[in-house]
């Protein structure tokens, strides 16, 4: 079960308690509570013995611990607490949006007030400019006269390597300023969003990451953030050394959006896919070994004004159900569909409105279509 990793708090004495998300045990988005008996963080010397010769944990903290803050969010009778980071000397800090908006209503709302405490233990409230539900990033904005503010540098996660040591920093169970580290354990994961389409592109690591650390930054060994950790995989509610962080290339993209008029926008193509494997392929008898299957067309899409084709019957297989018969998508502007994220990835370049250019397999035959592409919607099939 996957859990976002924000803490809800009492709005009586913003403690950490339950939760993960902005909502309540009640709402069904509990994790553990301040209570729960949680693994001490690993050593860093242990942790430069085992993860790099290279890599000095103390230095990382060092570098970018007063940069690091606490969110306090305040929904009517409950709040919620997460992390945060500068990200530059006017004043903006970046959480996940998770920390700041609230659905237990059923319609999402942002928090009445936001509070952003530094390391020197000063407490200011903030300004929501504007938050992304599809990457779940939220930018904040202080007013910054007569605060030390320090920035963190953004780093760059297109060349992560599965082994690398990270670090994260946030205030787990409400444990201010708490370093965790740990390796890169995967990249390009698609990870749950609060909308009902996923985060691509996703970095998994072992470094623990539990309720209260939302929003935080994963840093690299040059202290520069490479992702927003957002959530855990768990069955009992705390770290099980499987957590994940929203990559700071989307990060990037949302922001600059946000920044600009307090929204983010996504192209939008209108379909669920499958992704073909070789041994698949030879069992449809098809003239390729990779590529997205289509599974549904979503109604009044720009998938189906284009006129793809969606599946018509399905076929157990190797111990998976996919749905085949219809078209399989082989490039978008020239880049192939290879792995499980490469639709979303490449379709995430273009903005609404864009027109590209698809190459499909279908009956047998390759064939070109032009798809304008739409704006994406929080729920496909809404």
């Amino acid at each position: 079960m996957r859990r976002l990793a924000a803490a809800a708090a009492s709005l009586l004495c913003l403690v950490a308690l339950f939760g993960c998300g902005s909502g309540s045990e009640e709402t069904g988005e509990a994790g553990a509570g301040s209570t729960a008996t949680v693994a001490a963080p690993p050593r860093p010397e242990v942790a430069i013995e085992t993860s790099s010769p290279g890599f000095n944990a103390s230095r990382v903290f060092e570098e970018a611990a007063p940069g690091v803050v606490t969110i306090r969010s305040v929904f009517g009778k409950q709040a919620a607490e997460g992390s945060g980071f500068v990200l530059n000397g006017e004043g903006e800090i970046v959480t996940n949006a998770h920390v700041v908006t609230d659905e237990s209503t059923g319609e999402r709302e942002s928090a009445e007030h936001v509070y952003v405490e530094f390391p020197d233990r000063n407490v200011v409230s903030a300004e929501i400019v504007g938050f992304d539900p599809f990457v779940d990033v939220a930018l904040l904005r202080i007013k910054p006269g007569g605060f030390d503010l320090n920035p963190l540098e953004l780093g760059d996660d297109s060349d992560l390597r599965v082994g690398q040591p990270v670090a994260a920093i946030g205030n787990p169970f409400g444990e201010q300023q708490s370093l965790s580290v740990g390796v890169v354990s995967a990249t390009d994961r698609s990870v749950e969003s609060l909308t009902q389409f996923q985060i691509a592109g996703a970095i998994q690591t072992d470094a623990s990451i539990n309720p209260g650390n939302s929003g935080g930054p994963l840093l690299d060994a040059g202290a520069r953030v490479i992702g927003i950790n957002q959530q855990i995989e768990t069955n009992s509610g705390a770290n099980d050394g499987v957590g994940f962080a929203v990559p700071i290339s989307s990060v990037k993209r949302s922001i600059a959006q946000l920044r600009e008029d307090g929204e983010a926008e996504y192209a939008y193509i209108g379909i669920s896919s499958q992704p073909l494997y070789p041994q698949l392929a030879r069992k449809l008898g098809l003239d390729t070994e990779f590529g997205g299957l289509v599974a549904e067309i979503s109604r009044g899409g720009p998938a189906e004004e284009a006129g793809i084709h969606g599946a018509d019957e399905k076929l157990p297989f190797q111990a998976t159900r996919y749905r085949v018969g219809g078209d399989v998508i082989l490039d978008i502007d020239g880049e192939p569909i290879v792995g499980p994220d490469d639709l979303a990835k490449v379709v995430a370049t273009h903005q609404p409105g864009d027109t590209v250019t698809m190459t499909i397999l279908r009956d047998g035959d390759r064939r070109q279509i032009e798809l304008t592409l739409g704006q994406r919607p929080d729920d496909p099939s809404g």
